[in-house]
């Protein structure tokens, strides 16, 4: 077998994403649960792949999917393209997750004549690291640092953001910044929660045409 690389779970992301579409599947009727959709959709695109590759399974230890690649899977309903992911540090939602994401979006009909459900994968997106903070805070720091902004600037942004950050750590966060840790434009959006809130109706729409977010299907 061969080892799982970044292009080769690209390509049979969109090889598995027009298998999958239209096929009818009973244990899928009547589904109405999104995780439940989802957790389906993951673990057959896993045994997809472990036919032909080599790689290491994620699980709760390591928190994503494909640990090796630094990829985690997501799988959203077109409907309402959102998903949760476990919250680590205020600070991914300025510097990114600190991994990739791979993004099935789908569409799901019932067929009550064959006691089927089917999906329609109708976009499959891939998200460099780079590109997975939050959109409006982002831009908002890119902005202060282009007209000059000093620390208590940056500070106070993240503080009238509702960050999950008392002003200490604000500050800090805001000194690493000045001293030139980099803030790529996220295309994410992220709702603070117990666990962040992912929402990718941007990503949808930017896919193909951002460095960094890649349009697979």
């Amino acid at each position: 077998m061969q080892d799982l690389t970044i292009e080769a779970l690209c390509a049979e992301a969109k090889a598995f994403s027009k298998l999958e579409s239209g096929r009818p599947e009973p244990s899928l009727y009547g589904i109405t649960d999104g995780k439940a959709v989802g957790t389906y959709l993951e673990h057959k695109f896993r045994a997809f792949l472990a036919d032909r590759y080599a790689f290491a399974a994620g699980n709760s230890a390591n928190g994503i999917d494909f640990p090796s690649l630094g990829v985690d899977m997501k799988v959203t309903s077109l409907r309402q393209p959102q998903s949760s992911c476990p919250f680590k540090s205020a600070r991914q939602k300025i510097f990114g997750l600190g991994y990739s994401l791979i993004v099935f979006v789908y569409s799901k009909l019932d067929d009550p004549q064959t006691q089927t459900g089917a999906l329609s994968i109708e976009h499959t997106i891939y998200i460099d690291k780079t590109r997975t903070a939050d959109f409006q805070t982002t831009r908002g720091l890119r902005q202060i640092l282009e007209n000059d902004g000093n620390q208590d600037d940056i500070a106070a942004f993240l503080l009238d953001r509702m960050l999950p950050v008392d002003e200490a750590e604000a500050h800090i966060i805001a000194q690493e910044i000045l001293d030139g840790t980099p803030v790529p434009q996220g295309y994410l959006t992220v709702s603070n929660a117990l666990q962040w809130r992912l929402q990718y109706r941007r990503v949808i729409a930017e896919a193909g045409k951002i460095p960094g977010i890649g349009s697979i299907l």
